[in-house]
């Protein structure tokens, strides 16, 4: 047992990314009975939809779970209100300054932990009091932090920075990443991508199918000027990159983003309108599977590869 398995009463040190479209009852309560820690993503869903998923959850599985909640979402008091009401035991908070709700979870028994990009922010949630802290280096899906540090860089220098417990994000997929940020000095993984490509996950079938077929470069880091996300390769993908090379403003790029193009693209299979956010790491993955062997895999092979290095010779 790490000090993330401790933190959260969970037999692996792996957690769910709450990725909006994806991350419902379904799968957070797959990820948790499988041993991980599963979390409901708030970000694409109203405060009664939210707790909905909740009791849901609930009733899916006996083991801990939690919700992610970006910290600039409209109605973020009364999603506060619903997940004490609701007993969450789990926030994990992003997108905003920790400070401004860590205490109040804290103070309602919730274990807090805030995702963040570069070590200077990861000094800051310290500050703040949480509980642990998620880095996420530029390889990751969806909104990204604006330093486009890459992972490897990243957990060293987070670590340096904070002695709170540690889960690394962005680029992992297999068990041999994690080993990898493990021995850069993170204590368990976040992976975002590797489950919202399975069967559980709540992204539509055709977004999954078109994912598991992206290579290397398939995936952009875009929409600099409003909030930075990675997207995979299509109609969408290449009229943002068209109006960002033409230095195109952000009322401009505002408009082109328009509403609901992530919905439209990961919740309903719209390859051609949508906003198709996914990470690096899908150019390693090929196949659609249930979240029970997508966790047996990862342990299979952080174990194999750890038994390998030790056999390295040494220098």
């Amino acid at each position: 047992m790490n000090r993330i398995c401790n933190l959260f009463g969970i037999q692996y040190p792996i957690v769910q990314g709450g990725m909006v479209w994806c991350s419902g009852w379904r799968l957070a309560s797959a990820v948790s009975n499988a041993g991980g820690l599963g979390l409901i993503g708030a970000g694409s869903m109203h405060p009664e939809v939210l707790r909905e998923h909740i009791q849901k959850c609930k009733q899916a599985t006996d083991k801990p779970f939690g919700v992610n909640i970006p910290l600039m979402y409209p109605q973020i008091e009364e999603i506060m209100k619903i997940v004490v009401e609701e007993r969450v035991k789990i926030v994990f908070t992003s997108a905003g300054n920790p400070k401004t709700w860590t205490s109040f979870l804290k103070q309602n028994g919730i274990t807090v932990v805030h995702v963040v990009s570069s070590a200077r922010f990861a000094e800051k949630c310290e500050s703040a009091g949480v509980d642990a802290i998620v880095a996420e280096g530029f390889e990751a899906g969806g909104h990204n932090g604006r330093e486009e540090t890459t992972t490897l860089c990243l957990i060293p220098s987070v670590r340096k920075a904070t002695t709170l417990p540690l889960i690394s994000a962005g680029g992992i997929a297999t068990g041999t990443g994690m080993l990898a940020v493990m021995a850069l000095g993170a204590e368990g993984v976040q992976m975002g991508t590797r489950f919202a490509l399975t069967k559980e996950s709540s992204a539509h079938d055709t977004f999954k199918e078109y994912c598991l077929t992206l290579g290397e470069g398939d995936t952009k880091l875009l929409l600099k000027k409003l909030a930075p996300a990675r997207l995979a390769k299509g109609k969408f993908f290449s009229e943002v990159e068209e109006a960002e090379a033409r230095g195109a403003s952000v009322e401009e790029m505002r408009e082109l983003l328009g509403k609901s193009r992530a919905k439209k693209g990961i919740f309903e299979g719209n390859l051609e309108e949508g906003e198709l956010e996914i990470g690096q790491v899908s150019s390693l993955l090929h196949e659609l599977k249930p979240v029970a062997e997508v966790i047996k895999e990862i342990i299979d092979d952080f174990n194999t590869c750890r038994q390998a290095v030790t056999e390295f010779p040494s220098f």
